[in-house]
C-alpha cells in the first residue's frame, strides 16, 4: 500500500457543497463542519427532492449556510465568491430517470450542473471533488457476467471473460462501451468534462465512482436508496417485491456508510495533490454486500417486524444482477478502508426511522 502522504493545514477554508441539502450532501456538511469548525460550509440546494427540507435544520444547528440554488442555473454559481473546494454531489440519482420522465431534468442537473460548477471552479481555483456513480458502468456488459447461484444471493465466478472483474468485484479497468442508463451517461459525460478541465486548466479533480451509499437521511424510493427503502418498509409498514432474476431476490449489491465516505470525502479535501486527477471506485466492496434476500433478513432481526415480500418477475430497466465495488485503487492514495458493516448500516438507518417516524411516515410512504 502507497504511503498517505502528510495531511495539508486548512486552517480557513470555503466549500460548496451542491446538493447540500440531500442525502449525502447534508451528511458531508455536517461532518466536516463538525471536523473543522474554522471552515466556512456552504449547502447550496433547490429542494427538489421531496424530504430534503427536513435538513435544513441540521444544517443551520451545524453552522453550515444554506443557499437556495439550483445548478442548472449559472447565476446561482457564478455569483459566489471566495470558494477553495467544491464538493459536487447534485445529481438526480435515479437509475430511471428518463425512463418514467422526460429526460430534461437529468440532463441538465447532472451533465450542464457539472459544466456550472467546473465553470466556478475554474475561475477561482477551487478544487474539484465530483461523487459518480458505478452507474457509468454499461448495463449489457455488467449482464453478461459470470456468477453462481448460491443458497441467498448470486456470486461472481472466478473465471470472466471481460477485464476489470474478478471476485473482488468490478474495477475501473473495466470497459465502458456500451449503453448504461442515462443517469449513468450523464455521470459518465460529466467525468469526461472534469478530465478536459484538469488537462486544460490545471484544477484539481477527483472522481469517486460510488456504489451504493446508505445510512440515516435518506429518504429512500425503489429506484434509488434501496436499503433504506427495505428497511422504511420493515420499521414503517408496507409491503416489498423481490423484481426480476426469477423473483429470488438474489441480486446482489455491496453497500457503503455515509458517514464511511464522509472520511474519505474529507482526506480528499485536505490533501488535493496527492488526489489531483484520480477516478477511482468507491464502495463497501465484496466485504459489505449483500442481496436482497439477504436485507430482508437482517431487516426482521433489527426491526423485530416481518412485511410480506412478493416474488415478481418483472424486470427494471437497466438492472443488473450483481455490483460490486472493487476499491483496489484507492490502497495507492490512502489508507482509508469502510469500518462499518451491514448490519450496523442498517441498524443506524433503523433507529432513524424510528426516532423520526412522524415526520418520515408520508415521506417514505
Amino acid at each position: 500500500m502507497a504511503a498517505s502522504p502528510t495531511t495539508e493545514t486548512f486552517e480557513k477554508r470555503c466549500v460548496l457543497v451542491t446538493g447540500g441539502a440531500g442525502f449525502i450532501g447534508a451528511n458531508l456538511c455536517t461532518s466536516l463542519a463538525k471536523r473543522h469548525p474554522d471552515w466556512e460550509l456552504i449547502a447550496l440546494d433547490n429542494l427538489k427532492r421531496r424530504g430534503s427540507e427536513l435538513n435544513l435544520s441540521r444544517l443551520r444547528e451545524a453552522g453550515v449556510e444554506f443557499l437556495h440554488g439550483d445548478v442548472r442555473k449559472p447565476e446561482d454559481l457564478l455569483e459566489l465568491d471566495g470558494v477553495d473546494a467544491l464538493v459536487e454531489c447534485s445529481a438526480e440519482p435515479s437509475v430511471l430517470a428518463g425512463v418514467d420522465s422526460p429526460p430534461d431534468y437529468a440532463l441538465q442537473t447532472n451533465l450542464l450542473g457539472a459544466y456550472h460548477c467546473l465553470e466556478l471552479a475554474r475561475r477561482q481555483s477551487a478544487q474539484v471533488v465530483f461523487l459518480s456513480t458505478s452507474r457509468v458502468y454499461p448495463v449489457a456488459a455488467l449482464g453478461s457476467l459470470h456468477y453462481g447461484e448460491r443458497a441467498t444471493r448470486f456470486e461472481l465466478a472466478d473465471e470472466q471473460e471481460l477485464p476489470g472483474v474478478s471476485r473482488a468485484g468490478i474495477s475501473e479497468a473495466f470497459p465502458l462501451a456500451g449503453a448504461r442508463t442515462l443517469y449513468g451517461a450523464t455521470k459518465l459525460a460529466a467525468e469526461l468534462l472534469i478530465e478536459e478541465y484538469t488537462s486544460a486548466y490545471g484544477l484539481s479533480t477527483v472522481v469517486d465512482r460510488c456504489g451504493v451509499v446508505a445510512g440515516p437521511w435518506q429518504m429512500g424510493k425503489v429506484d434509488q436508496g434501496v436499503f433504506t427503502y427495505w428497511m422504511a418498509a420493515h420499521a414503517l409498514g408496507g409491503s416489498l417485491r423481490y423484481l426480476g432474476f426469477g423473483g429470488s431476490g438474489k441480486q446482489v449489491r455491496d453497500v457503503l456508510h455515509v458517514a464511511d465516505l464522509a472520511d474519505l470525502v474529507d482526506d480528499q479535501l485536505c490533501r488535493p495533490e496527492a488526489w489531483r486527477g484520480a477516478t477511482v471506485n468507491v464502495g463497501g466492496g465484496a466485504e459489505h454486500a449483500l442481496s436482497l434476500r439477504e436485507t430482508t433478513e437482517l431487516c426482521r432481526e433489527i426491526s423485530g417486524n416481518s412485511v410480506p415480500v412478493e416474488p415478481s418477475a418483472e424486470s427494471r430497466p437497466g438492472d443488473v444482477p450483481i455490483y460490486v465495488s472493487d476499491c483496489g485503487m484507492l490502497a495507492g492514495y490512502t489508507s482509508w478502508q469502510p469500518r462499518r458493516s451491514c448490519t450496523e448500516i442498517l441498524a443506524d438507518i433503523h433507529s432513524w426511522l424510528t426516532d423520526h417516524r412522524n415526520d418520515l411516515r408520508t415521506v417514505l410512504a
